[in-house]
């Protein structure tokens, strides 16, 4: 068996899950839910496996009587069990007692919320931390508390984060021993997604082309705030016989219930003089590994766009999923916290910040992304306007670089290569 990589979630779970009555671990699959979990349970109840199912439907105190830590594995299979838990949850008051692990229900099954009850984690891929990428020095939870030390030094360059964003966060096709592998385990997946997946969750696909079509247009929005209709645009394009916009809604709710979109939303500052803000989120697939597949996009290609020997794509792209890849570790590090992510962007797209991230009582940390090794005073004018606007509500701003050395600036920007980048 391949060793347990401990992950940044884990150090939630470690805090929570023993004083909660039921905890649910969400994401998409092969993320590392399952074996997460495991880790923590006494019982299991794989309701991917028919028996189980049959163990369960026959003697439903099961629940309660096998020893817990219990996990129900992939309740999803068989959506009763959620409700089954739920009512468990009442009529025992052991705490940490239940761990669930899956995706949504399929589409017309009606379960319960949960609310009260089943607490959900959301479970990303592994962030460059969890991937041993670099030693991280700088705190985002520090950060958050205007307390960062901002130093530090790595040797972790461009070329080693463009073989990040194609070798992916999720653990199965991290460990294939070649690029070629990788790249085969990768199409498995999104061929399992599309023939497989749409169906059990209650979304029969009568085109997988057109699906898989417009999935390698949502990768190619991959950062941006791009409206679906000019996605679906990109998809089919020259084509009189485009798939209606409610099957392209169709697509993105199947996907959201599978977890494979992470979309960062728009920053509403409530109460905040700010205005004029879009509401647009900003498009992000679960693993940017996935968007530079579905662009049959390697590390080579993205290399060569962004020195100029190659097209103009593919060097805007590596931009694009950068950004995505140090989305993916903000996101996880900032669960941690307590703390959420958004991203900024005025009405007519002046001024954008990458990421906000918004901790307990307010407190603002701004991030911008660029795919430089030392930025410039033009990459840090956006971060100086918002702190004109927030003032002390800002706690810290930074510009995640591709650089070596940690430092601020002056102008009291940190700069923090990615790899610096933690919990």
């Amino acid at each position: 068996m391949a060793r347990y990589v401990r992950r940044v979630i884990d150090d939630l779970l470690d805090e929570l899950q023993p004083l909660l009555r039921a905890t649910a671990l969400y994401g998409p699959r092969g993320v590392g839910k399952t074996e997460t979990a495991r880790r923590r349970a006494q019982s299991v109840l794989a309701l991917d496996l028919l028996d189980d199912v049959a163990r369960l439907r026959a003697d439903p105190t099961l629940l309660t009587t096998l020893p817990g830590p219990l996990l129900v594995d992939e309740w999803q299979r068989w959506p009763e069990a959620w409700d089954r838990v739920r009512r468990a949850v009442d009529a025992v008051s052991d705490r940490g007692r239940f761990l669930l692990t899956g995706s949504s229900a399929p589409r017309g099954v009606a379960v319960h919320s949960g609310a009260g009850r089943i607490v959900g984690m959301r479970m990303r891929p592994m962030s460059l931390l969890e991937r041993g990428v670099g030693v991280p020095t700088v705190s985002l939870g520090a950060m958050l508390e205007g307390i960062a030390e901002i130093g530090g030094e790595t040797d972790v360059v461009l070329g080693d984060y463009v073989e990040e964003i194609v070798g992916s966060g999720l653990p199965a096709v991290r460990r294939e021993p070649s690029p070629r592998l990788r790249r085969a385990a990768l199409d498995t997946y999104l061929t399992d997604i599309v023939q497989r997946e749409f169906a059990e969750h209650g979304y029969p696909v009568r085109r997988p082309e057109a699906l898989r079509a417009w999935l390698a247009a949502y990768a190619a929005a991959t950062s941006s705030t791009a409206k679906y209709g000019e996605i679906l645009d990109a998809a089919t394009p020259n084509q009189g016989d485009k798939p209606a916009k409610a099957t392209t809604l169709t697509y993105r709710d199947a996907l959201s219930g599978l977890w494979l979109l992470d979309p960062t939303p728009a920053w509403m500052p409530v109460g905040s003089h700010l205005s004029r803000l879009s509401q647009t989120a900003k498009h992000q697939l679960a693993d940017p590994a996935l968007a530079a597949r579905l662009m049959n996009l390697d590390a080579q290609a993205m290399l060569r766009g962004r020195d100029g020997s190659g097209s103009a794509r593919d060097g805007t792209m590596l931009a694009a999923l950068f950004e995505s890849l140090v989305t993916l570790d903000v996101q996880v590090y900032a669960q941690l916290r307590e703390a959420e992510v958004h991203h900024l962007r005025d009405w007519n797209g002046r001024r954008e910040i990458d990421l906000v991230v918004t901790g307990v009582g307010g407190r603002v940390v701004a991030l911008e992304v660029k795919l430089v090794a030392t930025p410039d005073d033009h990459d840090v004018r956006h971060l100086l306007w918002l702190r004109d606007q927030l003032g002390d509500e800002l706690a810290d701003m930074a510009v995640i670089t591709t650089g070596r050395h940690a430092y601020r600036r002056r102008d009291g920007v940190a700069v923090v290569p990615a790899a610096l980048l933690g919990p």
